[in-house]
């Protein structure tokens, strides 16, 4: 099983950005966290991040070429990105959204993602957690579409 994780805008200051909402747990902690345990069952993950909507875009247009599932943690983009939504839809991948916090639970413009009705399912509100959470999912998202 591959599995690529993706992550959006700002994810690349966890640690240090609104540790109360985030918490101390660095993007890099995360992935050493998720790659230990995929290699322990025999799964191979990529974590990459970027700041920009356009390359998140063609990283998901490009993901069927090598990738059985995408975990996309999209931030921000979570609920202004008509065009991820679009991209996700258009590929014949699961995506699994993730998010640290509980986006139903912060404020009112989070509430809305624009992407979930695209994707195979929403982990959130479990902090670095959820990252794991979404392994347990990626690897069995096969069995569940069944």
């Amino acid at each position: 099983m591959k599995i690529l994780f993706l992550n959006g805008p700002n994810l690349n200051l966890l640690g240090q950005r609104e540790t109360g909402v985030y918490g101390k747990t660095t993007l890099a902690q995360i992935e050493n966290e998720v790659r230990k345990q995929a290699t322990a069952v025999g799964a191979e993950v990529e974590f990459r991040q970027t700041n920009t909507e356009g390359e998140l875009v063609t990283w998901i247009q490009q993901a069927p070429e090598a990738w059985d599932v995408v975990v996309l943690n999209a931030a921000a983009y979570t609920h202004t990105s008509i065009a991820l939504r679009d991209a996700i839809a258009a590929i014949k991948l699961p995506v699994i959204e993730i998010h640290l916090s509980n986006i139903h639970a912060r404020e009112h413009f989070r509430h809305k993602s624009l992407i979930a009705a695209v994707c195979q399912g929403q982990i959130s509100g479990f902090g670095f957690h959820s990252y794991t959470l979404a392994l347990t999912a990626a690897l069995n998202v096969n069995a569940l579409l069944k």
